[in-house]
């Protein structure tokens, strides 16, 4: 049971007092427990926000059973057919010794932008409309190739995920420090992520901002996919390792185009999905000034054990093709935060989660937490989507990126 009696933001939120390390010996993939996703994510908690607590998750369980209901008739037939899990088996030991290296820069190559043509053009007619800047679309012909040279061919077939995009707000006397903000799995709109992260206060108080949008989502999204985000998940395990790095070559090469315009800091942020890709970057990218995950995920085999529907036809396949879940972790670790030392010293670091999260548990945020040294952190007594007392933790993100420097152009 988790003692956080001082840490989620509705009592106070300076400490964590709990003494117990969740995060096992490397390799975590061998080490962290078979039956991880079984683990409570229990608190100690007054009634009043233990009542509020259990409400909230109560509703990420209904969320999430509808969620995984949606992802296992749309995407996981595809990803679990004979031939395609005959594929993912034959790749798997590519990934997993890349994992097994625990060297970042010997799965993500730092990518070449000197040939990257950077395109500016509207972004649209719901785009933030600042009084002292102007906000656009960002968009390059992303030179990424697949990094096994078996997945090649077949990762380029998604024409339209070749091309990168992001919007940009930046101040008419810039360039400011830049907080780049990356969605969750299915959330790319920009006018969501601009009002769930309160993104035109953090505007007025000085900083420009990049919303990246992911592989596989928005306009990157194939035409005929039955929503945003289909394309990450609905193409087998290879597919997934390929399209985060993907996420990770693709977003260097806006940090590079922000440097070239004379951008000195770049921070980044990101819920969920996009809290497991930001959590990555701490692992891979040494310039950026801040890390940020909210609400982030660290396995994806351990998170889609949890997730019932979904979790019913996985089971089955890794049982009927004799794979461990310590197999799959191996693989997927090349990508996994847990897999890396983040690049980044600890005071720059910063985790945010909900207490009452069943989509990206409570568990997935303390390994993170442990495996970062136990930077600061930040619980709010809410779920995935609904952040209970929100704005307490935008303060302290705005605290924090002052006591950093990061407000100093």
């Amino acid at each position: 049971m988790y003692d956080v009696a001082n840490t989620v933001s509705r009592v106070a939120n300076e400490t964590y007092t709990h003494s117990r390390r969740i995060m096992p010996a490397q390799p975590w993939w061998d080490n962290l427990e078979s039956s991880f996703h079984k683990f409570p994510d229990d608190f100690e908690l007054d009634l009043r926000t233990e009542l509020t607590v259990d409400a909230t998750a109560f509703g990420d369980v209904l969320l999430r059973t509808a969620g995984a209901s949606m992802l296992s008739g749309l995407a996981v037939p595809r990803s679990f057919q004979p031939m395609q899990l005959k594929r993912d088996a034959g790749l798997r030991a590519y990934y997993q010794r890349k994992a097994t290296r625990a060297d970042p820069d010997v799965f993500f190559k730092r990518p070449d932008s000197s040939r990257v043509e950077m395109q500016t053009s509207s972004a649209g007619p719901m785009r933030f409309r600042p009084k002292d800047g102007s906000c656009e679309l960002l968009s390059f012909e992303s030179p990424f190739r697949a990094v096994n040279p078996k997945m090649r061919e077949r990762y380029a077939r998604q024409k339209r995920n070749a091309r990168a995009v992001a919007q940009y707000w930046r101040h008419n006397d810039g360039p400011r420090p830049t907080i780049a903000v990356i969605h969750g799995f299915m959330a790319d709109p920009y006018w969501l992520n601009r009002m769930f992260f309160a993104l035109p206060w953090f505007y007025k108080q000085g900083y420009d901002i990049l919303l990246y949008t992911l592989p596989h989502h928005g306009k990157r999204a194939e035409r005929l996919s039955p929503f945003s985000g289909h394309g990450f998940f609905s193409h087998g395990t290879a597919h997934i390792s390929e399209s985060f790095a993907h996420a990770v070559h693709d977003f260097r090469i806006f940090l590079d185009w922000l440097e070239s315009e004379g951008v000195s800091k770049v921070g980044v942020t990101g819920i969920s999905l996009g809290g497991y890709t930001s959590a990555l970057l701490a692992s891979v990218e040494e310039r950026l000034e801040f890390a940020i995950p909210n609400v982030p995920v660290v396995s994806l085999a351990d998170l889609v054990m949890e997730w019932f529907p979904v979790s019913v036809p996985i089971k089955a396949a890794l049982k009927a093709t004799g794979t461990s879940i310590t197999q799959i972790r191996h693989e997927l670790a090349v990508h996994s935060a847990l897999t890396y030392q983040p690049k980044l010293p600890r005071e720059r670091l910063m985790v945010i989660a909900g207490a009452g999260d069943r989509l990206a548990p409570p568990k997935h945020a303390r390994l993170l937490w442990d495996h970062w040294d136990r930077p600061r952190i930040h619980w709010f007594p809410g779920n995935h989507l609904v952040h209970l007392d929100k704005g307490k933790y935008l303060k302290q993100m705005a605290a924090f990126m002052t006591e950093i420097g990061f407000n100093r152009m």
